[in-house]
């Protein structure tokens, strides 16, 4: 159950917003001293702090604010005053207030206000305990960010870690989707049994067919003895297919018969054959398109799809291109001794590409940075001439994936944001806006405004 403290002088303003707050089943507690409220808070941690500004006592809310920033950074304060200046509500936002609530009361902004406040500690929470669900021995095939869109991936893995339903990854090449699968398996109950991958692109169809299924000695020439599938390797286990929409439509038949039948049969062979496997599948196609274009099958769509994860583009999750970068400097080089230095001016340069090879192509270039580098340090001299440029975007990558509005705005954002080298105040002028809008819109799309 999550905790609130609310802090007023006034017993009857506790009381007050203690009764409009009951509708959120959450444990309750109040002080009329400020010095009792750092005291609670030191004893107990407290999700979200309400507190009036203006206390009839040396200490006032902002000091509140401050001292619960240090005590117990990980809650939300809330401030609240009756005779609240710009100047007041600037520096509650500075000093890392969630909200800034004026007296008389309106309950429903209070009630909306707490309820925000609530929910992105819920999601703090639930986010800190997928990374931990997520951790497995190897880290080279750890995924890296923690974007908004990362961490919704982070969170479908974590969903689906038990079940044993099929899944779907979706994304283009070059994003990881192997990865996101053999996370989804590392994280049990499969964990111990086999994890097998097969490029689905790299075969021809009759060696697909016999890879998959195994054969019966006899079964075609050359078949001088008896072959288990991977299907039958993967028993108990995972296996994973990539590049499904380029599958044969004789080979979708084979393979929605072994998903919906759970057996297989051997080429040449006569019996079937159960096997108790868990497939991921991954496409950087659109399968309903292919379904439109008869392509593909819809009921093996339906089968494949009972859970879907998608993973972004590389240039859709710019921010966690640094620490992607130094992954890999450490991946390719791992004596720190060795590792060159890179310069803020590569960094920038590398976020600011475009990536149509995404994390693949960001990892091919480190290591090829880490063996061409001169003099213990990468220089912009060192890029490809395509990733020396200065523009960010390309007005067709704004719109090419026809995003929503939300989306369109957390783009632009980050594209103010970097110009401006994360100076707020710029960056609010540029788009319009004052500070704390900026501060809220960033929240909202869970972007670090970092310090000026």
């Amino acid at each position: 159950m999550q905790n609130i403290l609310i802090v007023d002088d006034d017993k009857l303003t506790c009381d007050f917003i203690e009764e409009i707050l009951d509708e959120f089943k959450v444990k309750i507690a109040t002080s009329q001293e400020p010095q009792d409220a750092l005291q609670q808070g030191q004893e107990q941690s407290f999700d979200v702090v309400i507190s009036d500004i203006n206390l009839q006592n040396r200490l006032t809310g902002l000091d509140v604010l401050r001292r619960f920033k240090q005590i117990s950074p990980e809650s939300e304060v809330i401030l609240i005053s009756g005779f609240g200046t710009l100047e007041t509500a600037i520096e509650a936002v500075r000093e890392g207030a969630f909200d800034y609530i004026s007296k008389p009361f309106n309950i429903n902004e209070v009630k909306a206000v707490v309820k925000r406040a609530l929910e992105k500690k819920q999601l703090i929470k639930e986010n800190q305990s997928l990374r931990k669900q997520l951790e497995i021995s190897q880290a080279s095939t750890s995924l890296i960010g923690s974007s908004p869109k990362m961490l919704a991936v982070y969170k479908s893995i974590a969903n689906v870690a038990n079940s044993k339903s099929t899944v779907l990854i979706s994304g283009e090449s070059g994003t990881g989707k192997e990865l996101v699968a053999n996370q989804i398996h590392f994280n049990r109950p499969r964990r111990h049994k086999a994890f097998l991958a097969i490029n689905r692109g790299a075969l021809p169809e009759t060696l697909l067919e016999s890879e998959l299924f195994g054969y019966q000695k006899g079964a075609f020439t050359g078949a001088v003895h008896d072959k288990i599938g991977l299907f039958e390797e993967a028993d108990g286990g995972t296996l994973f297919l990539d590049e499904t929409g380029d599958t044969s439509p004789g080979m979708q038949v084979k393979l929605l018969r072994a998903l919906q039948e759970q057996e297989i049969k051997r080429v040449g062979g006569l019996k079937n054959i159960k096997v108790d496997v868990r497939v991921i599948a991954a496409t950087n196609h659109s399968l309903e398109e292919r379904v439109r274009e008869g392509k593909f099958r819809e009921d093996l769509l339906y089968r494949l799809s009972v859970i879907t994860i998608h993973l972004p583009p590389l240039r859709e999750r710019r921010e966690d291109i640094p620490a992607l970068i130094s992954h890999f400097l450490m991946k390719h080089l791992p004596d720190e001794k060795s590792r060159p230095a890179i310069s803020q001016e590569v960094i920038d340069a590398l976020i600011n590409y475009s990536w149509p090879g995404n994390v693949r192509e960001l990892e091919n270039t480190i290591e090829r940075l880490c063996q061409f580098s001169k003099g213990g340090i990468i220089t912009i001299d060192d890029l490809p001439p395509k990733m020396k440029g200065k523009e960010k975007f390309h007005h067709r990558e704004f719109f090419d994936d026809m995003p929503e509005l939300d989306e369109l705005e957390r783009r632009y954002l980050i594209h103010v944001l970097e110009h401006t080298k994360y100076n707020r105040t710029q960056a609010a002028d540029i788009l319009g806006i004052n500070r704390r809008t900026l501060y809220r819109m960033a929240e909202r799309f869970g972007i670090d405004l970092g310090g000026e």
